[in-house]
């Protein structure tokens, strides 16, 4: 792995200099999406991917804790990481942080705050930049295979994630932060010079991060890093290969010690030391409804902190598709397919329920049926052409198999595809299709966060109505589609579900927003709507003061209606 030395060296030195930069920046004019490499079977790109995934298999690897930009290592209560398509892999045990490293960790993040936060944008945001590109060219196949090995993607589910969302990620926000910083009063008085400054927190960022986008944990951190604020980062126990070297990545970029610490290990423990220091100022989280709403509750329990934290978080969804009869049927059918079971349906965003009209359902259900009878869970590892993995652990194959037996028994609902799974090897269920009588059952309200699609069948002439079914249904408010070529039924569904998804598409999948061109996040138990991959994502990790300077001397204390 990477060296430190000479990153030691060069931040020893750069902690002695003033940071003073001579000139007014602006980010690269050409910022576009990183493009994404298609994989053909007999491509370099392969060929260079199957030596990285060989690598990251040959031998697991020992990863320490990073605080204050040391590496950290432990010869007890460590954790494992496994392969979720074979378990009996090991791919890394890795060091777990306790109280005292936590500490550490907070510590180091204040003591580099000042000194982080006094240089400019554009010193900071080049990091950032260097960043993107190491990982799209030196160390793109390195993390594609840490991501596809550790968290169970196909090569494209990883590309667009590790590669093209997380470099558009580290890209965008040095293009949103430069704009932002822009916005400054657009009047002042003959005398007056008004100026506003984006200040970054007073305290430092704990960020949480999901097993699921590697961009989204590099998100977490980069985001309010970027505008001067200091961070320390829990990655997920089943994500900890690709983060890790996405640390490291950022440490051969130039980021200086104690801006990021990277800290594994036990969930609770972690928390509670953190919200328990006065300077937390700010929580970055993707994660489950449920733990979400327990630390908000835990924040909000507390009045020592030195400001009002800020709180944002990117949680569950029940997501829809509404088919309406004027659909174009063969495009639904693989929009839905790709939607609910792409990753395995392991996205916040995958399709989870499904409302068919009932003249074209039958038609649909033996279009879809067909396809995914040419789908199988496979180790895509082995099989870069494999398109469905296995879902992400034990604790997640027993949620999801449960569930299917309970489906079997409900004589409400019915088993239309799948319904079989296995965990011999790797952590494999099939992607399973089932059919609810009842609109308002449980399966189309609860999250199983994996590859199952339960869906309705509604008469044609109550598409308002099922509309106000969609938006009632679901506690959730994160994403859904209508498929329509009637601009009626598009106008209505628009309008009806105005508030159930913060990602509305239409005449597309539920799932794949771009950096820069869908921000992405919703509301109600969904999570804070900040909207990642957008500007107003970094308002929230800045504190801005208002400067009023005057020029002018007054001669007398009253105003002209005194005289």
């Amino acid at each position: 792995m990477l060296l430190l030395k000479t990153y030691q060296k060069t931040t020893s030195l750069l902690q002695k200099s003033l940071y003073s930069t001579i000139g007014g920046f602006q980010a690269p004019l050409h910022i576009t999406n990183e493009p994404i490499k298609s994989f053909e079977s007999t491509s370099t790109d392969t060929v260079l991917l199957k030596k990285a995934l060989e690598k990251y298999q040959s031998k697991a690897l020992n990863i320490p804790l990073i605080i204050n930009g040391e590496k950290v290592f432990k010869d007890k209560d460590f954790g494992t990481q496994v392969n979720p398509s074979n378990h009996k892999q090991v791919l890394c045990t890795y060091a777990q942080a306790d109280a005292i490293d936590v500490q550490k960790a907070i510590d180091a993040s204040m003591d580099s705050k000042q000194r982080w936060a006094k240089m400019s944008l554009d010193e900071r945001a080049a990091i950032f930049l260097k960043a993107a590109d190491l990982i799209s060219t030196k160390y793109r196949y390195d993390m594609l295979a840490t991501t596809m090995l550790g968290q169970g993607k196909n090569v494209y589910q990883a590309e667009i994630d590790t590669i093209g969302e997380l470099a558009d990620f580290l890209r965008f926000n040095v293009k949103y932060a430069f704009e932002m910083y822009k916005q400054q009063p657009c009047e002042s008085t003959k005398g007056v010079w008004n100026r506003t400054e984006y200040r970054p927190l007073e305290g430092f960022v704990y960020a949480v991060s999901p097993f699921n986008f590697t961009a989204i944990a590099g998100n977490l951190f980069a985001a309010p890093a970027l505008l001067g604020n200091t961070c320390v980062w829990k990655p997920s126990a089943t994500a900890i290969l690709s983060n890790y070297l996405l640390m490291e990545i950022m440490l051969e970029a130039g980021l200086p010690k104690g801006v990021v610490s990277f800290i594994p290990g036990d969930a609770e423990k972690i928390t509670e030391r953190v919200l328990n220091d006065k300077n937390f100022a700010a929580l970055h989280f993707t994660g489950s409804t449920k733990v979400f709403k327990n630390l908000c509750k835990n924040i909000y329990s507390k009045s020592h902190y030195k400001e009002y934290p800020r709180i944002v978080g990117e949680t569950g969804g029940k997501n829809f598709h509404l088919v309406h009869e004027s659909c174009t049927l063969k495009h639904t059918v693989l929009s839905t397919l790709r939607g609910a079971f792409e990753y395995q349906g392991q996205k916040c965003s995958a399709t989870s329920r499904l409302y068919l009209p009932e003249s074209i359902s039958k038609e649909f259900i033996d279009m879809f049926k067909a396809y995914l009878n040419e789908i199988k869970t496979e180790d895509c590892n082995e099989n870069i052409k494999g398109f469905m993995g296995p879902v992400i652990h034990e604790q997640s194959f027993d949620k999801l198999a449960n569930a299917i037996e309970e489906a079997k028994k409900d004589p409400e609902l019915e088993i239309v595809s799948g319904g079989e799974y296995d965990k011999t090897k790797g952590f494999y269920v099939e992607p399973t299709l089932i059919r609810t009588s009842n609109p308002n059952h449980k399966f189309l309200k609860q999250e199983f966060f994996g590859p199952v699609l339960t869906y309705y069948v509604y008469p044609n002439d109550k598409f308002s109505e099922i509309c106000k079914i969609i938006d009632n249904t679901s506690d959730y408010g994160l994403t859904g589609s209508i498929f329509a070529q009637s601009r009626e039924a598009i106008l209505l569904a628009n309008e009806l579900l105005r508030y159930s998804a913060g990602n509305f598409y239409i005449n597309d999948k539920s799932t794949g927003a771009v950096v820069g061109q869908q921000s992405f996040g919703g509301s109600r138990q969904s999570g804070t709507c900040d909207k990642a991959g957008s500007g107003s994502l970094l308002t929230r990790f800045v504190s801005v003061r208002s400067i009023k300077e005057n020029f002018l001397e007054i001669e007398d204390y009253k105003y002209p209606h005194n005289h």
